[in-house]
């Protein structure tokens, strides 16, 4: 884990968190999926370009990803927001 993370909401609430992943600042419309699997299509699908994740399911990271699944060539999304993140599958 990298430290601490914040997200700063339109409205003002803060909130804290930690962070996984790039260091440093980043912004986009925050959206939602409830999705129990595919996040690796989500976060590599155009359609979210630009968008802050928030995933409903609790676990993220306990499966692996295969190159097939991938819907673009790179991440689209600016940001994940998580319950608890999998440091190993």
């Amino acid at each position: 884990m990298n430290g601490k993370a914040y997200l700063l909401l339109a409205d003002g609430l803060l909130v804290e968190g930690k962070a996984i992943g790039k260091k440093g600042t980043s912004g986009g419309e925050i959206c939602f999926n409830t999705g129990m699997t595919g996040y690796q299509e989500i976060y590599t699908d155009p359609s979210y370009h630009g968008q802050i994740v928030v995933n409903t399911s609790a676990h993220i990271g306990n499966y692996g990803t295969v190159v097939e699944d991938n819907e673009s060539g790179s991440p689209k999304i600016q940001g994940i927001v998580i319950n608890e993140f999998s440091k190993e599958f």
